[in-house]
């Protein structure tokens, strides 16, 4: 239950103000239903916290624990959730109207390698001055980039203006994210593997002082 609190809104020891509320110890055994007060004390004679956890419920359900090492692991909990995200990046590919046969090949190879890596691609074409009379130009532009890609790629956005920009957003196909994936897992695997062997090592004097204690 407390998992989902929310720490901005959260209650703690004299700030709660129900009349009666329904007690949890530190081990989650219920108490009873009593005063604030009351409660307070048995969580003081402990050194802990009193915490609403629940102050919706008839009554309010508070806990009786150590509410700054809950902060603490709760936000511990976060760091290791966003680790464990994949992170897709989005990088821009800029092109001219008056691009020429070479110059599309490389933008067109770097858009190719950016895909390859698992990362969304943002083809764009920034059109200048009298250039906006010729936006067909640049969303033909963009259409060839769509057909030549399309074996590694997956279009999230067609062609689409916004004021003098017209951009188009490709997405890798799903076996290039799950390789990303795949590298970023293996990559904490073998981390892990390295550090193995300098927490043994670590453990090691430990037992030898224990043993020639015994």
């Amino acid at each position: 239950m407390e998992d989902s609190i929310d720490k901005r809104f959260i209650r703690t020891n004299d700030r709660i103000r129900a009349r009666e509320i329904r007690v949890l110890d530190d081990d989650g055994n219920q108490l009873g239903i009593m005063q604030p007060f009351e409660a307070m004390k048995l969580a003081r004679e402990r050194n802990l916290d009193l915490v609403e956890i629940s102050p919706t419920a008839q009554p309010p359900v508070c806990r009786i624990m150590d509410y700054g090492k809950y902060l603490y692991q709760q936000e511990k909990k976060e760091r290791e959730a966003k680790k464990h995200q994949t992170k897709i990046t989005v990088k821009e590919v800029k092109f001219r109207i008056n691009v020429d046969d070479h110059d599309y090949e490389t933008k067109k190879n770097h858009v190719l390698r950016f895909l390859e890596e698992g990362d969304k691609v943002k083809a764009t074409i920034f059109f200048r001055g009298r250039e906006m009379t010729r936006t067909m130009l640049g969303r033909q532009i963009l259409e060839r980039l769509l057909k030549d890609v399309e074996g590694q790629s997956i279009v999230e956005f067609r062609p689409r203006q916004e004021g003098n920009t017209l951009h188009a957003i490709l997405a890798p196909k799903k076996d290039a994210a799950t390789a990303k994936k795949d590298a970023a897992a293996a990559a904490k695997k073998e981390m892990k593997k390295k550090e193995e062997p300098k927490q043994a090592a670590a453990a090691a004097p430990q037992g030898q002082m224990q043993a020639k204690q015994a």
